[in-house]
């Protein structure tokens, strides 16, 4: 996290990955006309581990250096931080879609409009924005936000383009991490002047895992009893960068989501039911152990020219360890679109959500394939549903 001053908070603008030496440094713009002069927007997530393509399908980067998710097709939720103020604003891109920011198959939107929340700076104000961009991404995927606290609990998932140490640069590559929930009681005692009504933390008290510069805005997520993802909260600030016994401070979603929902009803945001053509399989498909990959197939037809720039993919497998599962989308002529990468570290079950993919240079029409494969030994599952909606 970044201090507001180096003798107080530090606001968090991206995410940080200690000993990650592959990922690729990128040296990124601050959102430093977001807030007050001495302010610091960019936390990172520290201790993370690469994201697979898809993995996050809702995930926005925005051009001065913070995070974001969809709410709808044409508005990207944020921190308050992360913006000047409320009012038309052309200034600020945002990039959807890829998880490195410098692949060609990014979907790009510039802002048309931008709403503060007007209390951010009081005692009980929350660190949230709205930016409405210039046209929708239509079809873009969305992160459902939280109504109730039923999910202010547990382990949470962070993810961004932040720095991978205090201080170091932001990212090329999209980063992810998991933190557990810290309670008001504990957070207090680290931050006195921790707001309990609006704002909600997570971290280990070894620190060593964090959001940090550069994922300010960002979405802090968990499962919901669907087994889908659900934002509990959005990265704010905090003291350093996974410090011992200075967990991450985010926005507590729950509790602002009345005023998020109503302004974004007011910006016209509110996401509308699915228009979409849906093509389905509903048959089962069994994955080997450690074997060859299977398909499970749709036949596309009646839809005029190529696919969409955000094609959903919903995916419904059930297995027992998934991070043993790569999996791809395959094209009418053969190009495959990696959407999850294996990880040996995911030891939770099932992979029951929807990826986006950018098929804009395909065809629409003919047979499109789910191929999946299990990699490792011991834990097995199949293929229960998937669908295509264009």
């Amino acid at each position: 996290m970044i201090k507001r001053d180096w003798m107080g908070k530090l606001r968090r603008t991206a995410m940080v990955v200690v000993g990650a030496a592959a990922i690729v440094g990128m040296s990124t713009g601050q959102a430093l006309g977001a807030q007050p002069p001495a302010d610091d927007v960019s936390p990172q997530v520290v201790g993370g581990s690469p994201a697979a393509q898809g993995e996050f399908p809702w995930m926005v980067r925005l051009s001065m250096g913070c995070g974001g998710a969809m709410y709808s097709d044409s508005l990207v939720l944020t921190a308050a931080h992360c913006v000047s103020g409320t009012g038309n604003n052309t200034g600020i891109t945002a990039t959807y879609g890829v998880v490195d920011l410098q692949s060609t198959s990014a979907i790009k939107r510039t802002s048309s409009y931008v709403y503060k929340n007007p209390g951010y700076s009081t005692s009980a104000g929350g660190d949230w924005a709205l930016i409405k961009l210039s046209s929708p991404i239509t079809g873009a995927a969305k992160l459902p936000i939280a109504m109730t606290n039923a999910y202010d609990n547990g382990t949470f998932t962070v993810m961004g383009w932040g720095a991978a140490s205090e201080g170091g640069s932001q990212q090329r590559y999209m980063l992810k991490a998991d933190v557990p929930f810290v309670n008001d009681t504990s957070c207090k005692s680290s931050y006195p002047s921790l707001k309990p009504a609006v704002e909600i933390c997570a971290g280990f008290t070894q620190g060593g895992v964090d959001t940090c510069q550069g994922d300010s805005g960002g979405p802090m997520v968990r499962r919901d009893a669907n087994n889908a993802w659900i934002q509990v909260g959005i990265v704010s600030w905090g003291n350093g960068c996974a410090r011992p016994n200075y967990p991450g401070v985010y926005a507590e979603v729950s509790a602002l989501s009345a005023a998020i929902k109503a302004k974004a009803d007011e910006l016209g945001g509110t996401t509308p039911p699915p228009t979409g053509k849906v093509f389905e399989n509903t048959n089962n498909v069994n994955i080997p152990d450690a074997g060859s990959a299977v398909t499970s197939s749709v036949a596309v037809t009646g839809i005029t020219g190529n696919a969409p720039s955000a094609l959903q993919v919903g995916v419904d497998i059930k297995h027992t360890w998934r991070g043993d599962l790569v999996i791809d989308l395959i094209a009418p002529d053969g190009s495959a679109y990696r959407m999850k990468n294996s990880s040996s570290s995911d030891s939770a079950d099932n992979v029951i959500t929807t990826y986006t993919v950018n098929a804009s240079t395909e065809v629409a029409n003919g047979t499109w394939k789910l191929q999946v494969r299990d990699v490792y030994s011991y834990d097995t599952g199949y293929i229960d549903s998937w669908k295509l909606t264009f």
